[in-house]
C-alpha cells in the first residue's frame, strides 16, 4: 500500500500545501517559461559536462579536476537519494500544475539545485572574489526558481538540493587538501579498491531497495497528474550514470597525475584544439552508447549507462589529456604555471 504509510501521508500533506504557491507562481504568466527554460539549462548535465571539460582541458587542469570530483560526488549522492525516496514531481502529483518541462526520474532532492550549488558555488569560491561569489549565489537562486516555475520540483525538493549541495561544497572546501593528501599516499591496490566500493555500493543499495523492499511500488492513487512510465527505472539509470562517471573519472585523474599530469595553459589555438578534439570524442561515445543500448530498459539500461559514462569520463580525464600531450597540444605540468592534476595533488 503506497499511500497508506505515515511517510506517504506526510509527504502528501506537504506537497498539497506546496502546490498552492507553485500555481500562484505559474499564474504570473506563460511568458516566464522561455527565460526560465534557458536558466534551468545552466544547471543541466549537458552544461556541466561542457563547463567542466572546458575548465579542465583549457583553463586550469587542477581546478577542473577538483571541480569534477566535487560535482560527480554530489551527483552520485543526489541520484542515490532519488532512488531511495521516490518523491513525486508537482505535475505528477497535481493535474492543475502546468507542465512547462518534463522529467522521468523521482523529484527529491532537486538535482539542478544541488548540482548548481556545488558547481557554481565551488567556482565562485575559487575565484576569491566576492562579486563572483554573489553572482554564483544569484545564479543558483534563479535556477532554483526555474525548477519550481516549470512544475518539475516542489519547494521542499529545491531546499533539500541546496542544503545537500551546500554540505558537499562546505566539505570540499574544508577538507579537500587533507583528503587529496591521503589519496596521494595510497598504493594502487588500495585506491582502486576504495574507488570501486565508492562507485558500486550506492548502486547495489539502490538495486536492493528497488527490487527488494519496494518491488511492488506503483504510483499512488492520489498522484493525479501525469506520471511517466517507470520513474524508478529512470532514477536507477541516473544513479548508475553518475557512479560510472565517478569510477572512470577518478581512475583517469589518478593515473594521469601519476604520469606527470598535463598543463591546461597554452595558446588560444592549442586550447581550442584540445576542446574541439576532446568534446568530439565525448559526443561520439554518447552517440555510440545510445545506438547500442537504446532498446534496453530498467536494470539493463542502468548497467549500460554505467559502462558508457565510465568510458566517457575515463576518456575525458586520462585518454584525452594523454593525447593532448603526445600530439603537442599540451605539455606536462609546469608547476609554475598550472597546478598538478588528479585527485591526489593540490
Amino acid at each position: 500500500m503506497n499511500a497508506g504509510t505515515s511517510e506517504q501521508l506526510a509527504m502528501d500533506v506537504l506537497w498539497e500545501a506546496e502546490t498552492t504557491p507553485i500555481l500562484w507562481f505559474q499564474g504570473l504568466g506563460d511568458w516566464l517559461s522561455v527565460p526560465f527554460e534557458l536558466i534551468t539549462a545552466i544547471g543541466s548535465q549537458t552544461v556541466f559536462i561542457i563547463l567542466i571539460a572546458l575548465v579542465f582541458w583549457c583553463v586550469n587542469a587542477g581546478v577542473g579536476a577538483r571541480l569534477f570530483v566535487v560535482v560527480i560526488a554530489s551527483t552520485t549522492l543526489n541520484t542515490l537519494l532519488k532512488s531511495l525516496f521516490y518523491g513525486a514531481r508537482p505535475y505528477w502529483f497535481s493535474a492543475h500544475v502546468s507542465t512547462h518541462a518534463t522529467e522521468s526520474s523521482f523529484g527529491i532532492p532537486s538535482g539542478h539545485a544541488q548540482g548548481s550549488t556545488a558547481m557554481w558555488g565551488y567556482l565562485g569560491a575559487k575565484t576569491g572574489d566576492r562579486r563572483w561569489m554573489w553572482a554564483a549565489g544569484v545564479l543558483i537562486a534563479l535556477i532554483c526558481l526555474s525548477r519550481v516555475y516549470l512544475g518539475v520540483h516542489f519547494i521542499s525538493d529545491v531546499l533539500a538540493g541546496v542544503l545537500l549541495g551546500g554540505a558537499v561544497l562546505w566539505a570540499a572546501l574544508r577538507w579537500e587538501d587533507r583528503v587529496l593528501g591521503w589519496w596521494r599516499g595510497l598504493d594502487t591496490r588500495r585506491w582502486a579498491l576504495y574507488l570501486v566500493l565508492a562507485s558500486l555500493l550506492p548502486c547495489i543499495l539502490a538495486v536492493l531497495w528497488q527490487f527488494g523492499v519496494r518491488a511492488d511500488w506503483t504510483p499512488p492513487a492520489d498522484w493525479i497528474g501525469s506520471t511517466p512510465a517507470d520513474p524508478a527505472g529512470h532514477s536507477l539509470e541516473g544513479l548508475f550514470t553518475a557512479a560510472g562517471a565517478l569510477l572512470g573519472g577518478v581512475t583517469g585523474l589518478t593515473l594521469l597525475d601519476r604520469r606527470g599530469g598535463f598543463s591546461a595553459t597554452g595558446t588560444l589555438t592549442a586550447r581550442a584544439g584540445r576542446f574541439a578534439l576532446g568534446i568530439s570524442v565525448v559526443l561520439l561515445i554518447e552517440v555510440v552508447g545510445h545506438l547500442l543500448f537504446r532498446d534496453l530498459t530498467g536494470l539493463a539500461a542502468a548497467v549500460a549507462a554505467y559502462a558508457v559514462y565510465s568510458a566517457l569520463a575515463f576518456w575525458a580525464t586520462f585518454a584525452a589529456p594523454e593525447m593532448f600531450v603526445r600530439s603537442g597540444l599540451a605539455a606536462r605540468t609546469d608547476r609554475g604555471a598550472d597546478t598538478p592534476t588528479g585527485p591526489d595533488r593540490a
